[in-house]
């Protein structure tokens, strides 16, 4: 997709999702001449480390491109998790869990083991800017949103193809969760940010993260579109509180067809 195409779709679903903060432009980088011109290293261009949670704060709050390898993370869990560094038997024996976020040693294991991780030595780091205003092209998107975003952007994915999104949920490392299923499986993530994105990246309380690959993201403008089309599909909508509300036909078909009496 021209990047220029791709940054007039990412407005538009910013503006029509009424996000409080830009959606994410997401890339893995392979080779450090992949880092764009613009974006800036912490260590080197800011003189200290972050979190991955951080580094895409700065850029979904301030607009920033940020690109981190291993020598810019605080966080250990990312390195990991994109397979940056191998995984120490220290953290696959479950010790970062147990006992601080575990009861038992066998708990803590149990975390470590399904840990999502990416190929070791595949990827040297990753690069994060608005998705509207990215120079580079981006293997997915982000879009941090409150439950009733999140709601609508469900019924936009099974609007595409009828599918549900299934996915495994974690308390920890949320930026890991975030990226990596996407990658590997190539289907939309729903990720609850963890502890360090809500206490150090400004992560708002209302706040969960649906990510999804590059691909689909036309798809998403049209089944938005299609939908505002609809009768009460629209975004946003009006909350009401009252019995027997207007049903669409399917609803009273079916419903009645089932032996309810509508």
């Amino acid at each position: 997709m021209d990047l220029k195409d791709l940054h007039k779709i990412a407005e538009n679903i910013w503006k029509k999702l009424r996000l409080r903060t830009h959606i994410l432009a997401i890339k893995m980088l392979k080779d450090k001449k992949d880092i764009p011109k613009e974006a800036k290293r912490p260590v080197k261009d800011l003189g200290y480390h972050l979190d991955l949670c951080q580094g895409f704060a700065m850029s979904r709050w301030e607009g920033e491109t940020i690109a981190m390898l291993k020598e810019d993370m605080w966080c250990f869990e990312p390195v990991v998790g994109f397979g940056l560094a191998e995984p120490p038997k220290f953290f696959l024996e479950g010790n970062n869990r147990f006992p601080s976020s575990a009861m038992t040693q066998e708990a803590g294991k149990n975390w470590a083991q399904s840990f999502p991780c990416l190929k070791v030595g595949k990827y040297v780091g990753i690069v994060s800017a608005p998705l509207e205003t990215c120079n580079f092209e981006p293997d997915m998107f982000v879009i941090y949103c409150d439950p009733s975003q999140l709601t609508h952007l469900l019924i936009i994915k099974e609007c595409i193809d009828g599918g549900s999104i299934t996915c495994t949920l974690s308390g920890h490392a949320g930026c890991v969760y975030t990226v990596v299923p996407v990658l590997q499986n190539k289907q939309c993530q729903i990720t609850s940010p963890c502890m360090g994105d809500r206490r150090t990246a400004m992560t708002q309380d209302n706040e969960i993260i649906f990510s999804a690959p590059i691909e689909v993201l036309v798809d998403f403008l049209k089944a938005h579109d299609y939908l505002e089309k609809q009768d009460i599909w629209g975004f946003p909508w009006a909350p009401t509180l009252y019995p027997e509300h207007k049903l669409s036909e399917s609803y009273i078909k079916i419903g009645k067809i089932i032996g309810m009496n509508l």
